[in-house]
């Protein structure tokens, strides 16, 4: 009999890795991902990039296929497949017609087992990632958040840009990131994720199968960042608008705080009716874009806002920011926006994982990370769970932390605000 809808199954198979799957009987595709423990912040600093190259390069082609081969047999089935790399993990997915998917699960272990690491083609990606290294620094909205994670996390690799520096990519060897994908591509740090019209069973075998043998591994070992003390760090850049970003200490991946956190998110920058958004956009047309953002890794968390304005208004815009962090710190958040959040955190919730990549993509980031998949049921229950008391407690003592500020645009800001601690550092 086969599974029934909605249904989230698990397996770990005999060499280590899991494999974790979804049910949806109402579509017609399957998502498939191989979710890779390792990124960024496993990186030496003189390795940094390896991750997102081994991303470009598995793509190139394996010991038995092409890249060309590998992307006509995507192409002949209409599928669709990439790839990401994060601080702390690197995915590569396939989206196709159910009737394909072992074809698509051989096709994926191929590349994560097989790459074939060939020079030639090692060389002209290299050149594409360096190509992407400049357009990326060439994005200032895009770059205040990296300034911003390199204040936050200073000297630790969460602070590094997960694509790597101009030097360091041009360093590496074949043999340097094939022994790096030697390391961490091993069974053990490695989740399978799948959902849509997927038969659990089926693919385990398939998986299983493709291993030829392989065992062994875990999760690398981290070292947490230090404790964050606060600071600011102005990027002067000839831009048309000045890029702002403010962040304060949150909780980690793993810290229950993260559930009413997402609250206080909502509130203070996740939407419309979001304190930022009001008090800047609509009530004093000084930025098109505002919104306030988590992060979270391993023994760290942050959480941050962003948003773009005229040179001329920057520093009364961080003002405005800063004045709704200390409110929201100090007086913490009303109960009807909080209900207002709590919904809005259920809908974006349920909304977002109305197709197979979505359900893949949390199924698999779950597992990966916190060792086990809620049922939505559960996440629903724990943020219906919170009260006013326990959320404007996290406020409380998350938002009353050091703050942290990074600025890209011309000659940093006018002035300093009130509140942010010295300017810590200067580049171009």
């Amino acid at each position: 009999m086969g599974d029934r809808e909605g249904t989230l199954r698990s397996s770990t198979l005999d060499g280590g890795l899991t494999v974790v799957t979804e049910r949806m009987s109402d579509v017609r595709s399957v998502s498939i991902g191989f979710w890779v423990g390792t990124g960024s912040v496993d990186e030496a600093d003189a390795q940094a990039g390896s991750s997102h190259f081994l991303e470009h390069l598995l793509f190139k082609g394996t010991a038995r296929l092409t890249a060309r081969e590998i992307a006509l047999a995507v192409d002949s089935v209409g599928g669709d497949m990439n790839a990401f790399t994060t601080k702390e993990y690197t995915t590569f997915y396939l989206r196709l017609l159910a009737e394909d998917a072992g074809m698509g699960a051989d096709l994926l272990s191929d590349i994560i087992w097989a790459p074939a690491f060939r020079p030639d083609e090692f060389e002209s990606e290299r050149q594409v990632i360096l190509e992407e290294i400049l357009m990326h620094a060439d994005e200032p909205a895009d770059l205040v958040h990296d300034v911003l994670a390199g204040a936050l996390f200073p000297g630790h690799p969460l602070g590094r840009e997960v694509l790597g520096f101009a030097d360091t990519v041009s360093a590496l060897t074949v043999d340097d990131v094939a022994r790096f994908h030697g390391r961490h591509y091993q069974p053990g740090n490695i989740v399978v994720a799948a959902a849509g019209l997927v038969d659990h069973d089926r693919l385990v075998e398939t998986i299983a199968a493709r291993m030829d043998g392989r065992s062994g591994g875990r999760g690398p070992e981290r070292e947490s960042p230090k404790d964050q003390t606060g600071g600011r760090i102005d990027i002067d850049r000839d831009t048309e608008q000045a890029h702002i970003a403010l962040a304060v200490p949150g909780p980690d991946r793993d810290d229950e705080d993260r559930h009413a956190l997402s609250i206080v998110e909502h509130v203070l920058g996740g939407g419309m009716s979001s304190r930022l958004f009001q008090a800047i956009r609509e009530e004093r047309g000084l930025a098109y874009a505002v919104y306030a953002y988590r992060l979270g890794f391993e023994g760290a968390g942050a959480l941050a806002v962003y948003a773009g304005t005229s040179p001329d208004h920057a520093a009364e815009v961080l003002e405005l920011i800063e004045a709704e962090v200390e409110s929201v710190a100090n007086d913490g958040i009303t109960e009807a926006e909080m209900e207002a959040a709590r919904g809005h955190v259920r809908g974006a919730l349920a909304l977002g994982l109305e197709d197979s990549g979505a359900r893949m993509s949390r199924i698999g980031h779950a597992q990966l990370v916190h060792g086990r998949v809620l049922p939505l049921d559960e996440v629903y229950q724990r943020v219906a769970g919170l009260t006013l008391d326990d959320v404007n407690d996290v406020a409380r003592r998350w938002l009353s932390g050091p703050r942290t500020v990074a600025t890209v645009g011309p000659g940093g800001l006018r002035s300093a605000p009130r509140h942010s601690p010295a300017v810590t550092g200067l580049g171009s």
